[in-house]
């Protein structure tokens, strides 16, 4: 095979410092844009971008030119700095925690968590955060230890 053929769907969510302001309601469309022109950027293809106040869910291509490391890495530090040009008296604290979970998303299954990203706000009327984050870990089969994994600041 002479070339490189590759195409890898990730579903990515990350959190919020825990001593860091929540992101405003009214601030969550642009924050959602803003990474998308990140992910098109670094040459991924964002296919869906969500979340609420304290976290945010990705689903995404991952270049095949960048490690996942190095993409989240880029993502949270670019992201952090505009967010703080928002409103600079308001976000002036805001800060990403340090780690995320990151989940492969068959391609048959894209349209279903797409929908799931883009539902956030309703599904967070019924399932706090740190249930969610747990129940994504475990059918993902990832061990993890309690202590670290919802560790948030």
């Amino acid at each position: 095979m002479s070339s490189s053929l590759v195409k890898n769907n990730i579903h990515i969510v990350f959190h919020i410092k825990c001593n860091s302001m929540e992101m405003r309601d009214e601030d969550l469309g642009n924050i959602f844009a803003y990474i998308g022109g990140l992910i098109r950027n670094m040459n991924g293809i964002p296919i869906a971008i969500g979340g609420i106040g304290n976290h945010v869910h990705i689903l995404t291509t991952l270049p095949k030119t960048i490690t996942l490391v190095d993409f989240m890495r880029n993502i949270k530090a670019y992201s952090s700095k505009w967010i703080k040009t928002l409103d600079e008296q308001y976000y002036e604290g805001f800060a990403w925690q340090k780690g995320y979970g990151a989940f492969s998303v068959d391609y048959r299954h894209l349209d279903q968590t797409a929908q799931y990203i883009r539902n956030q706000a309703e599904h967070h009327h019924h399932t706090e955060w740190r249930e969610e984050y747990h129940q994504l870990l475990d059918e993902a089969g990832i061990e993890y230890d309690e202590r670290y994994a919802f560790e948030v600041d």
